[in-house]
């Protein structure tokens, strides 16, 4: 099963941490689902930046964004060219390293 590494980020995994993710599954949802709690404002809908990931290893075995994706990404905060919403990264058989950024843009919730 392939593993996500996720660098540490100061609140949300300090020290860092190698997770299982099956092919097929959203790095946002390998993410949740090990209690990384990475914001998804819009539940998941490709609607918002929030989720913002930047893909350091392993970004060209990730499907290619889509069009609306690639147009949300202009808004995120800290983009990156391997800058990714991890909503719509989906998993496939190889491992991956991800960082995810110190802010975001959510008029929600202030995490600085």
């Amino acid at each position: 099963m392939p593993q996500i590494v996720v660098l540490p980020h100061p609140t949300l995994c300090p020290e860092g941490v190698v997770i299982e993710a099956p092919a097929g599954k959203s790095v946002c949802d390998a993410l949740l689902e090990n209690d990384i709690e990475i914001e998804h404002a819009c539940e998941k809908s490709c609607a918002c930046t929030t989720c913002h990931v930047i893909v350091r290893e392993g970004y060209d075995s990730l499907p290619e964004p889509e069009e609306k994706e690639e147009d949300l990404l202009d808004m995120a905060w800290g983009l990156e060219a391997t800058s990714r919403l991890s909503c719509q990264a989906i998993v496939s058989d190889e491992d991956l390293v991800v960082e995810i950024p110190k802010y975001t843009i959510n008029h929600a919730r202030e995490n600085h």
